[in-house]
């Protein structure tokens, strides 16, 4: 892991003063690093009986596109307010300065569905949480929260556990 860990690239105080950002496109532009995560996604979940895979906008869709095609399933998107053409359904959340939303088709679940939801990175957990919200208004079943970055510090995992959810990430980092 120390492998793909060392392919991300850290951006000190942006996009503001005090935040490490984690950029992952300088993982995901070597094939090498790239399909090891993919790889690793794949065995983890082969075997889960998964229906249909969730990708978070923007970069979740990278991760989620790519492990739906492996898995033989869907790929269901969750995208920014107004992005999507047919009946939706919306779910805000808070940021820190402030709020957003996601919304999803009403018809990207079928009822009963068990969904791998997937997205490049936690942190608060403020959209994943909103995304899981949205699985479950549409009667989806959450298999697992996928990410391949997870920010220790600001205790996403903690938050989408304690509502029951179960979580995994690739590579941890402390700090912002």
């Amino acid at each position: 892991m120390e492998e793909l860990k060392a392919k991300i690239r850290t951006i000190p105080d942006w996009p503001k003063k005090g935040v490490m950002f984690r950029d992952i496109t300088t993982l995901i532009k070597h094939p090498e690093t790239f399909n090891k995560v993919i790889n690793i996604f794949y065995e983890r979940y082969k075997d889960k009986n998964i229906d249909i895979v969730a990708g978070i906008e923007s970069r979740g869709f990278i991760f989620g596109s790519i492990l739906a095609h492996k898995l033989n399933t869907g790929l269901v998107l969750l995208r920014k307010p107004g992005k999507l053409p047919a009946a939706t359904t919306k779910q805000e959340y808070e940021l820190e300065y402030g709020k957003d939303a996601l919304e999803i088709h009403n018809d990207s679940i079928i009822p009963g569905q068990i969904v791998l939801l997937i997205d490049d990175l936690i942190a608060t957990a403020g959209s994943c949480l909103a995304a899981c919200e949205l699985i479950k208004s549409l009667q989806g079943k959450l298999a697992e929260c996928a990410f391949l970055v997870e920010l220790t510090d600001l205790k996403g995992r903690e938050r989408l556990e304690n509502k029951g959810y179960k979580v995994f990430s690739l590579l941890q980092f402390e700090g912002e």
